[in-house]
């Protein structure tokens, strides 16, 4: 009887912490910066620790309210893996009006989604309160889920410097080949940041976009995409090998990303494990 308690004890936690890492993957993380604070009312009366108070309940209020909305993760910092930051300030100008400046920050973007000014009567805890509800109300409006970047995915292409290869052996890179591509196609269409287009009949057209200069931007464009991306399996001998991609806006045909894995010990069977990793680190996690 213990060791069935115990294997069910198991069982729950960890279903508990898959439930867990799950919920973290559906949710967009949020940094919130402590707001200032600035008196510049002349009033004689020193009412810095009240403010210091009511500030830091105003604060408390505020990631509760954003925390308790289910499609938002709150975390320490914009290194954290935050997609947005959140900052701001409150001045009290005179005794009964302040303002309040909000700020919210598209981390992977680098653009402002939010830039207001708001006014709010009165310096008690009850006007600090409505102001705090308000404020919320407005980032969390703003903040929303951002709708995944429509991205299509060209078949990946080796690189062969080694001798040339024929026969079962081009074959055999083929295969592989198909299986990089598909396999990082999957991945990023299951991070929830990308739905990826069908390339369809105009990946088989397009041969060596690698040296094409851009030209997959265009072809991604006219198939409703938002983003391109070409990758290159470099063999460097039997067992050493190297990967690239290069994600362009399929509008302006401007690079986004780029990354290169460096040299790789392994056969063809790893080339898809590395090119999973290596889009997972540089489109993935790091945004």
């Amino acid at each position: 009887m213990r060791r069935t308690l115990s294997l069910l004890s198991f069982l729950v936690l960890l279903a508990a912490g898959l439930d867990g890492r799950a919920m973290a993957a559906e949710t967009t993380a949020i940094a919130l910066d402590d707001f200032s604070y600035t008196d510049t009312s002349a009033e004689p009366t020193d009412q810095s620790a009240a403010h210091e108070r009511r500030l830091q309940a105003f604060m408390a209020a505020l990631r509760r309210d954003i925390g308790a909305d289910r499609r938002y993760r709150l975390v320490p910092s914009a290194q954290d893996g935050a997609a947005f930051k959140v900052i701001g300030g409150i001045q009290k100008t005179s005794t009964l009006v302040q303002w309040a400046k909000v700020a919210v920050i598209d981390v992977g973007a680098k653009k402002l989604v939010m830039d207001k000014l708001y006014t709010f009567r009165g310096d008690n805890d009850e006007s600090w309160q409505r102001a705090e509800i308000f404020v919320s109300r407005e980032i969390m409006a703003v903040l929303g889920v951002p709708a995944p970047v429509t991205l299509a995915v060209f078949d990946f292409e080796l690189e062969d410097t080694t001798a040339a290869s024929t026969g079962a052996s081009a074959t055999s890179d083929a295969s592989y080949l198909a299986e990089v591509t598909a396999s990082v196609r999957e991945s990023l269409g299951q991070s929830g940041r990308y739905r990826i287009v069908d390339v369809g009949g105009e990946a088989a057209k397009a041969h060596a976009l690698r040296d094409c200069g851009g030209c997959e931007a265009a072809i991604a464009q006219s198939l409703g995409a938002d983003q391109s991306l070409i990758g290159v399996v470099r063999r460097v001998s039997r067992t050493e090998y190297t990967l690239g991609f290069q994600v362009r806006d399929t509008r302006t045909g401007a690079v986004l990303a780029r990354a290169d894995s460096g040299l790789r010990l392994g056969a063809d069977y790893s080339w898809k494990r590395g090119a999973v990793r290596l889009v997972s680190d540089r489109l993935i996690e790091s945004r």
